[in-house]
């Protein structure tokens, strides 16, 4: 979907990945297979092009350096060293003083009581680096948990962060532009299911004062790593009505796919125009809106019948050109804009269900 924006702006693409045909692969004008770590593939590659973003975090900050000495590369290398490192994101957040849960580091065995004094129990132990969608997680519900947990997770350099009674969770995706212009697109719902995006709605149902305030924390944090680009922050809302930074993600993220259709300018074209020193576009949302996931598990019994689905002339289908589906994969994603949250997330999720049908 970047892709798509960056060609309908007149840009040329290039794309780097270890697969063939990846997504972007299919449309940009130059697919180059290699693996994030080789360094003279990223300098190659880097060479001929003006301006390198990256589609995730799990990118190695040696490729960015490398990459940053042949190209402008945004967001910079050291907001991608911060958010890819658990531990390295939530003290550069507590240093500025903004709202995380608990934590503490967990790196050898004799971490273990200090953390749990820290942090306390029930806590949730995570990987410090290479995690999403719920991999490298383990709770730990009383201080004898911990050992198994870090066992779990082959005792990798680890972070336990408190357990947080939630009510719900929501994101707000922000964009920076070079000379310092702001713009976001409103606090966005969240439901998960096994750990793993399952329906985004905007505008997020939160008191105002709770909005305003997620707005206000990416704001800060966006203007505190010095950054150019689309950057989503992931928040927890309590059930006693505290807001806590969950996570970063330096890029256009899943809870915000439902822009390609529901705004005026999509967080992709966003992206592109931050990046790219172009003026920011409007992020206005024509109706409220919901998305949900399409995961590899709607073709256990074969092909989902779309037809179906899109009986509802107001669904949105976005297939994303991967061809091996599987359990967990995110194959795309349905949207609907509706009169309110409540009914475009009830025609939305119906919409996937006829898929089965």
């Amino acid at each position: 979907m970047f892709a798509m924006a960056a060609r309908r702006l007149g840009y040329r693409v290039h794309t780097l990945a270890p697969d063939h045909d990846t997504p972007t692969g299919q449309i940009a004008d130059e697919e180059v297979n290699a693996s994030y770590d080789d360094l003279d593939a990223i300098a190659a590659f880097a060479r001929r092009v003006d301006v390198v973003t990256f589609e995730f975090e799990n990118v190695s900050a040696a490729a960015v350096v490398e990459a940053e000495r042949h190209a402008i590369v945004r967001p910079n290398g050291r907001a991608l060293a911060i958010t890819q490192h658990r531990i390295r994101e939530k003290t550069f957040l507590a240093s500025h003083g903004l709202p995380v849960t608990p934590f503490a580091a967990v790196r050898s065995d004799a971490d273990f009581a200090e953390a749990l004094t820290s942090v306390g129990c029930p806590a949730v132990l995570k990987t410090a680096a290479f995690g999403y969608d719920g991999k490298g997680q383990r709770s730990v519900a009383q201080p004898a948990d911990l050992s198994t947990a870090w066992a779990a997770l082959d005792r990798r350099e680890a972070i336990l962060e408190a357990f947080v009674d939630l009510d719900r969770e929501i994101s707000v995706i922000g964009a920076r532009g070079v000379n310092g212009e702001w713009s976001h697109f409103g606090p966005i719902e969240n439901a998960h299911r096994c750990h793993i995006l399952d329906v985004s709605v905007a505008p997020a149902d939160v008191p105002a004062a709770t909005a305003a305030l997620a707005i206000d924390v990416t704001r800060r944090v966006m203007e505190a790593l010095e950054y150019i680009g689309l950057m989503c922050v992931e928040f927890f809302v309590a059930k006693d009505g505290r807001l806590l930074v969950n996570e970063l993600a330096p890029r256009p993220h899943n809870s915000g796919h439902f822009t390609f259709d529901a705004c005026r300018t999509s967080q992709f074209e966003q992206q592109l125009r931050a990046i790219c020193g172009l003026p920011l576009g409007s992020p206005e949302m024509f109706q409220p809106a919901a998305m949900v996931n399409l995961l590899g598990d709607l073709w256990d019994h074969g092909e989902p019948n779309w037809a179906a689905a899109l009986g509802n002339p107001g669904i949105k289908l976005h297939l994303y050109g991967k061809s091996l589906p599987r359990p967990g994969r995110k194959m795309g994603h349905l949207t609907v804009l509706a009169a309110t949250p409540d009914e475009a997330r009830a025609q939305v999720v119906a919409a996937r269900a006829a898929l089965a049908r």
